[in-house]
């Protein structure tokens, strides 16, 4: 007796339970439609999800490539401010030492004017002291002369002789003049020649007198010049070196400023390009990755195809007139006089299960109740439910299968523990680079507001000089002209009060002279004057004090008035040159300030263009991820789990095996 195929003894035991008249085709048209259906379902889904997935390859790779051409861009803007920066710091430094040379050179020229000045004022000096002594002597010689003193005289002579500054001529006229006769010189017959001898001496002398009183003044105003010329070097130079300090200082913060940048740039640009290469090799990742799964599917599609195909193809051969309708002719008619003479073949497949077979399923529902296994479950169930030989094949399928899942889902693993890894940290960092760029956004804003600030309070002190110093000016021109006024009109007062002063007085001057005519009065007349008249003499004299204290109040009005103005034009003066320098000060502290909050304005404004860029990194790194968690991290048990569960079903299926083994399918005749 031939041996039936399984799929139509496992159709006969379904018609001998159900004792329906199902013929065993129309139940394997059923299966195939059911396994059919399921194929199209799972090749559509597949077809799903790799869609999903070569959209996120397109939207992955154009992501990573602008983040690419982003990076790329950035660094050779960051590697331009670099070059740029040390440019500016060479050309900075360059000028810091020629200004540094610059002082170092005005120092020694300040040093070395100082030293020429003092040698031409001790060369001024000595020579000064050669002039006067010579003056002296020649102006004693000439007076002695003068005095015909012969003793005197000569020894006069000797001593203008020996001064340096005397010409030779002279010297020599005067050697002459004594060495001639002195009896003859000094005889009393003679006297006249002498006088003309002596006369044209001292008529030389006067003469070199007047010449070295001449070069002495000379000398004098040319010593006050030089004086003059040497402060007016000396106030270039300190101004000189003064300028080029307040420079060499600014310069040196700007380049400190310049260097604190340049370092910015370059660490900007170490990390920029570690980003850049992480980014490039997260494309090259991804790009292979995408292509090996892009092959992979449609190898897969086009199995899936071929299957689908071929079952289409046993569904058309097996629904054909030539089988299906031969089943359904035949076939019911046979199942129905099998289960009449109780020998159907499912029937007898149950009656004759092998005791191994049985071992087996009991084995298998214990191991899937131990481990709560639903793989072992159905195993169980098949091992029970199907023959023999098909029992063993399924086992040693299903380790196979249980296998390469293992070896799949480690390698999904890999993969998975790569991918999480590398998004954590691209997600840390980028989160980092952001508390770092708003920390820095902070201390700028802050810093911007703090230089706003200054300004504004420069600007508004600024303005308060401009007007202390315009009120202070109007002030000071309104009581100028008021000085000015109670200066005359103390002077115009000081002429009338004298003038007054002097009429009274010459008026009781002549009073005091008066006289009366002395006459004896009538017994019975009324009572007269009995003594001379001469003025109010009390009165006048107490009006002229008060004039005198008039004039002397006058007089301190006008001197106090005059050292209150000089006073009041002093401190006016004073006042108005601190205030300039105090506003030029402000000034340029404001335009310092300026600068530097120009500056800082234009980094908030590159930290805020990098916060946003950074800001767009980690929400594409956060979508990845969330993209990777539903194969990666929420799949209901962890790894280890499945790894362990999945090693005691192998164990318990290859225990299976060993109870199966040496165990044939037995021929059914």
């Amino acid at each position: 007796m031939a041996v039936l195929p399984v799929c139509l003894l496992a159709v006969a035991a379904y018609a001998a339970q159900t004792n329906v008249a199902v013929t065993p085709i129309q139940k394997v048209l059923t299966l195939l439609e059911e396994m059919k259906a399921k194929g199209v379902a799972a090749k559509n889904d597949e077809g799903v999800k790799f869609s999903a997935f070569a959209g996120w390859c397109t939207n992955t790779k154009k992501s990573k490539t602008d983040e690419i051409n982003a990076g790329s861009a950035k660094m050779e803007m960051l590697s331009a401010e670099i070059q740029k920066a040390a440019v500016s710091i060479q050309s900075l430094t360059d000028r810091i030492l020629e200004l540094q040379e610059d002082v170092g050179r005005w120092k020694k020229d300040s040093k070395s004017a100082s030293t020429v000045r003092e040698a031409e004022r001790a060369d001024f000096t000595a020579t000064v002291t050669d002039y006067t002594e010579s003056i002296d002597a020649v102006a004693g010689a000439i007076n002695i002369l003068k005095k015909q003193s012969r003793d005197t005289a000569q020894a006069a002579l000797v001593q203008v002789t020996s001064l340096p500054l005397v010409p030779a001529a002279t010297k020599k006229a005067i050697t002459a003049f004594l060495q001639q006769d002195p009896e003859l010189a000094y005889a009393a017959p003679e006297a006249n020649a002498y006088e003309n001898q002596s006369g044209g001496i001292v008529e030389m002398l006067e003469k070199l007198n007047d010449e070295f009183s001449g070069k002495k003044t000379e000398l004098e105003k040319e010593e006050l010049g030089a004086q003059q010329a040497f402060e007016q070097i000396m106030q270039q130079l300190a101004d000189n070196i003064e300028n080029a300090n307040f420079e060499a200082s600014k310069k040196t913060k700007h380049r400190g400023q310049t260097q604190h940048a340049k370092a910015e740039y370059e660490g900007d640009l170490a990390q920029t390009t570690a980003d850049h290469a992480e980014d490039q090799k997260y494309l090259a990742d991804t790009t292979a990755l995408c292509t090996v799964k892009t092959s992979d599917f449609e190898s897969r599609q086009a199995l899936r195809a071929g299957e689908l195909e071929a079952i289409s193809k046993a569904i058309e051969i097996l629904g054909s007139s030539a089988v299906a309708g031969s089943g359904d002719k035949h076939l019911p008619a046979l199942m129905q006089i099998r289960a009449k003479n109780g020998v159907s073949l499912a029937a007898l497949r149950s009656d004759n299960k092998f005791p191994a077979q049985m071992q087996v399923a009991s084995f298998l529902t214990e191991r899937a109740q131990k481990t709560g296994s639903r793989l072992l479950s159905e195993m169980a169930l098949a091992a029970e439910a199907n023959p023999f030989g098909k029992v063993k094949k399924m086992v040693k399928d299903l380790i196979v299968k249980l296998m390469e899942e293992g070896t799949s889902e480690t390698e999904h693993k890999g993969w998975c523990d790569t991918e999480l890894t590398t998004n954590k940290q691209t997600r840390d960092r980028k989160t980092a680079d952001i508390n770092e760029l708003n920390s820095n956004i902070e201390e700028l804003t802050a810093t911007i507001a703090e230089l706003t600030q200054d300004i504004a309070d420069l600007a508004a002190a600024v303005k308060e000089l401009d007007t202390a110093m315009a009120q202070e000016t109007e002030e000071r021109n309104g009581a100028k002209a008021t000085n000015t006024q109670t200066v005359k009109d103390a002077k115009a007062a000081q002429v009338a009060v004298a003038e007054a002063m002097s009429v009274l007085k010459d008026f009781y001057a002549k009073s005091s002279q008066a006289t009366a005519l002395v006459q004896q009065p009538a017994s019975d007349a009324p009572e007269t004057f009995d003594k001379p008249y001469q003025g109010l003499l009390p009165a006048g004299g107490g009006v002229v004090d008060f004039l005198e204290v008039i004039l002397s109040d006058f007089t301190r009005l006008q001197a106090d008035t005059e050292s209150a103005e000089a006073s009041e034009a002093s401190e006016y003066k004073k006042f108005m040159q601190e205030s300039k320098m105090d506003k030029a000060l402000k000034e340029n502290e404001s335009s310092l300030k300026s600068g530097t909050k120009t500056d800082k304005e234009s980094a908030l404004a590159e930290a805020s263009r990098d916060l946003k860029t950074t800001q767009d990194q980690l929400s594409k790194a956060m979508g990845y991820y969330e993209k990777l968690k539903p194969t990666c991290v929420d799949s209901g048990i962890t790894y280890e789990e499945r790894v362990k569960r999945r090693e005691e079903e192998i164990v318990s299926l290859q225990e299976a095996l060993k109870i199966l083994a040496g165990t044939d399918l037995p021929t059914m005749d």
